[in-house]
């Protein structure tokens, strides 16, 4: 069969070499697959908990307002965000999520033949960016469930990489560093290379774990979102922190009418709802408690979590984790897992309301029992 996208004349050389591919399959597709809504929505780390009232209601409010453009330079949210963290709005730009920060960062650093470095199982859309501008992406271990901030700075030198990306906390295993790795490795980096810090879960982790703003420092730039902690993950809102000088150079590429002003709004009083961010924190608390208690009462094990979610380690291989996710996926629950050996031993799943978790904890065994039968066959298929 002729494979129209790949000779298609409108394509460049490149495009037209990648593969066709989705980071990340939606549950709304599994839905329309399967015939029927999930039970619980536990995949995708969204926050169950929704946004603030207050930023619903300003969205509201600013909804019959949406036939005009969103302002293109964010600036009551980037001066909100300046007054929050202490530093200028000149070393903040919005955008549309970290997604399409992380497009405009890799467009901005990165072109046909240069070398990214990430961690083996990190992040997957990052390592889309980078091969849709024609990078090359190199991958290094993790260590112990966590991203390994020195095996990722010796393979940047060994490969004199552009960019090395981290998340801390990180996403798929739930692990963090603490503020001193993460200076450290700042630090270490070799002449050149520019660190992507992913901090979606910081609002979710420990003290101690983001380091202080550095807007001095033009060898890291920094991203967080309104879509994990704040819940406002369909609204579409990140944004990056770094020297001025690169913050402004995503004026030369970024979609400039990217954010709507709806999204815009609602940005701005989440971030002034201090008292519903608490809550929330409160929230994920008890839900990786309650996640963690399931996984022991079925002889499994949950890694401690800085997120929103929980790794729990079903103790055998991939092909085992993938059945228990197909049984749990079977039983209306909406979960992902780890896609790189040995993390993908686990399944991932996010934290959710009271009746969420009781829907899990009357679904895992059954899919647990499930799996365990089916191991034998599975272990010859490998």
């Amino acid at each position: 069969m002729t494979d129209k996208t790949t000779h298609s004349p409108h394509l460049t050389p490149l495009a037209a070499s990648l593969p066709a591919t989705v980071p990340f399959i939606g549950p709304e597709a599994q839905e329309r697959a399967n015939g029927t809504a999930f039970k619980a929505r536990l995949g995708a780390n969204e926050s169950v908990f929704g946004p603030s009232p207050k930023a619903v209601q300003a969205m509201a409010d600013t909804a019959a307002d949406a036939w005009m453009y969103g302002d293109p330079e964010s600036h009551d949210l980037r001066h909100a965000l300046s007054a929050t963290h202490g530093i200028p709005a000149e070393n903040i730009v919005v955008g549309a999520g970290i997604d399409g920060l992380l497009d405009s960062i890799v467009r901005l650093t990165v072109t046909q033949g240069d070398h990214v470095v990430t961690s083996a199982g990190a992040y997957p859309t990052f390592n889309y960016h980078v091969t849709g501008y024609g990078g090359t992406v190199h991958t290094v271990p993790y260590t112990a469930d966590h991203e390994d901030p020195e095996r990722l700075i010796a393979k940047a030198r060994q490969v004199g990489a552009k960019l090395v990306y981290i998340s801390n906390p990180d996403n798929p295993m739930g692990t963090c560093h603490d503020a001193q790795t993460i200076l450290l490795m700042i630090q270490n980096l070799p002449e050149g290379c520019l660190l992507v810090l992913d901090e979606a879960y910081v609002e979710l982790a420990p003290d101690g774990t983001a380091p202080a703003f550095n807007i001095h420092d033009p060898k890291v730039i920094r991203t967080r979102t309104f879509s994990k902690a704040y819940g406002l993950a369909g609204a579409r809102v990140g944004y990056a922190v770094g020297h001025v000088d690169l913050i402004s150079a995503f004026n030369r590429v970024r979609n400039h009418f990217g954010m709507s002003r709806v999204s815009q709004a609602g940005a701005l009083a989440a971030l002034a709802d201090a008292e519903w961010l608490t809550h929330v924190r409160r929230q994920v608390q008890t839900s990786r408690a309650a996640l963690t208690q399931i996984a022991e009462d079925n002889g499994l094990t949950a890694l401690p979590s800085a997120t929103n979610f929980v790794a729990i380690d079903c103790g055998q291989d991939g092909a085992f984790a993938r059945a228990m996710l197909t049984g749990l996926t079977a039983r209306g629950i909406f979960v992902r897992m780890p896609f790189v050996s040995p993390q993908d031993r686990c399944i991932r799943i996010s934290c959710g309301s009271p009746q969420d978790m009781a829907l899990v904890a009357a679904a895992l065994p059954e899919a647990l029992t499930e799996a365990s039968a089916a191991a034998p066959a599975t272990s010859r298929n490998l």
